[in-house]
């Protein structure tokens, strides 16, 4: 009997169109022999939808196609399983029921620990990080201190929150001239280079500031490394056992890989198996880059160690991307950031050390099965008569007392 698989993709994110793209071409490599594929895609307003329509990229040119002839439904766990039911009509039926759900998701309000808390909560297997890894893998500000906290080499930086921003702007600006230009600013809980900008004077970080505060509240800033070379390396396992892909080099003409570096790319596109393979619609299949990366032995096993420690320190789980940041006149290497759920889920890095995509998703596949194992063996709750007792001290009559009196 195959696995049932539940893809959940889209959501209410900027990176809504790029989680499309990686659920589609991961729901294209999966071994269909081995498991039932169901897609969930989370429109921008909230509503989850299935369909056998929804693995085709070309439907989302047209959301109204997927409104007209998607089902409606809602996940939750019903007399032992954990069912897709469907949402709107008379009769409410279950659509599909699922083992497994496989989040293939980006950006806040979905790779952040939101949906992963939801899952949780029903109790459903899931592949990735718990709740505890995604949120500290999204929040740039607290990866970067629990990081510190553990000696690996980052580059100075300083965070805060919009309201410190509006409260006293010169007490911010004192903080982040501890820093030396030029710096960057990013968002702390965004991704895909969204709202990120490089600045070299103070007019410019106001400038800055202004428009990561339209992303998020709360944002870092840290120095630019200069003499950049930009490099990638995959982690997969868990806070047991963890395995490294192969070193890439990302190429751009940018002082920071941009959202057009990442996604956009050049050229025509073309459809294959479903999923425009070439040009926008690659991933981060799409960005120019150098695989393996031109590293010496030294560099890249440090790297490799750094990118696991990083990785266990987290809480993390799955598959993930580690961005590493190299000076290249000093040759030091600086760690930038984790991604919980990579765009394209890093196959190409993973199929650089002779792992096909099929066969990354089979292993993320098991990894979530074995989380879920080990979490269901602790001890979650245990016996107590705290309400009888409070019961018996006359604590509920007290409560009544207080009726019409707690606004």
């Amino acid at each position: 009997m195959r696995i049932k698989v539940g893809v959940i993709f889209g959501g209410e994110s900027v990176e809504h169109e790029i989680s499309i793209i990686s659920a589609i071409q991961a729901m294209n490599k999966m071994d269909e022999e081995k498991y039932e594929i169901i897609p969930i895609y989370i429109t921008k307003d909230r509503e989850w939808y299935t369909g056998e329509m929804l693995k085709d990229i070309d439907v989302y040119q047209d959301l109204d196609l997927i409104k007209r002839y998607g089902v409606n439904v809602v996940l939750y766990y019903k007399n032992g399983s954990y069912v897709l039911q469907k949402k709107n009509g008379l009769f409410k039926r279950v659509i599909k029921e699922l083992d497994i759900a496989f989040p293939i998701v980006h950006g806040t309000n979905v790779e952040d620990g939101v949906l992963q808390g939801y899952l949780q909560t029903i109790g459903i297997p899931f592949v990735g990080a718990n709740v505890y890894g995604s949120v500290a893998g999204q929040d740039k500000a607290m990866m970067k201190d629990i990081w510190k906290g553990i000696d690996l080499p980052m580059t100075k930086y300083v965070w805060f929150y919009d309201v410190d921003y509006r409260q006293d702007k010169e007490e911010v600006m004192k903080k982040v001239h501890t820093l030396k230009f030029p710096v960057i600013i990013k968002p702390a809980t965004t991704g895909s280079s969204v709202g990120i900008s490089v600045c070299d004077n103070d007019e410019t970080l106001l400038e800055g500031l202004d428009e990561a505060f339209q992303y998020d509240s709360k944002v870092v800033v840290e120095e630019v490394v200069e003499n950049l070379k930009e490099v990638n390396i995959a982690v997969m396992g868990n806070y047991e056992h963890q395995k490294v892909s192969e070193i890439e080099e990302v190429l751009s003409t940018n002082k920071f890989l941009t959202y057009q570096d990442k996604y956009i790319g050049g050229g025509k596109s073309k459809i294959k198996g479903g999923v425009k393979v070439e040009g926008k619609s690659k991933g981060m299949a799409s960005t120019n880059r150098k695989l393996p990366a031109d590293l010496d032995d030294k560099t890249r096993k440090e790297i490799e160690t750094v990118a696991t420690k990083a990785f266990k320190a987290l809480g993390s789980a799955g598959n993930s991307r580690i961005d590493f940041l190299i000076d290249e006149k000093t040759n030091k290497v600086y760690i930038n950031e984790i991604n919980s759920i990579p765009g394209s889920l890093a196959f190409y890095l993973w199929e650089a050390k002779g792992l096909d995509f099929t066969k990354v998703l089979d292993e993320m596949i098991n990894i979530g099965i074995k989380d879920f194992k080990k979490r269901i063996s602790k001890t979650h709750s245990f016996e107590t008569n705290i309400l009888s007792g409070y019961a018996a001290s006359g604590g509920v009559k007290g409560a009544k007392g207080t009726k019409g009196k707690l606004k």
